[in-house]
C-alpha cells in the first residue's frame, strides 16, 4: 500500500479491523494475508464512499 495511503490512515483502519496490536511497531509484515486483504477492502469502500459524496455535491 505504499504512498497511496498514509501511515496513520492505515493503522486506524488496523485499530478498526481489530488488529493493530499487530503493527504498533510499524512492521505490516507481522499481519496475515486475511487481515491484509480486510484492510484493503476497508481502504476501497472508503474511496468509493468519498467519491460518491463528492459526485453528490458536485450535482447540488
Amino acid at each position: 500500500m505504499g504512498d497511496v495511503m498514509s501511515n496513520e490512515t492505515k493503522y486506524e483502519l488496523a485499530k478498526e479491523l481489530g488488529f493493530a496490536h499487530k503493527v504498533e511497531d510499524g512492521d505490516w509484515g507481522n499481519i496475515t494475508t486475511r487481515e491484509a486483504g480486510s484492510l484493503v477492502k476497508k481502504a476501497i469502500e472508503m474511496a468509493e464512499e468519498e467519491k460518491t459524496k463528492q459526485m453528490t455535491q458536485k450535482k447540488e
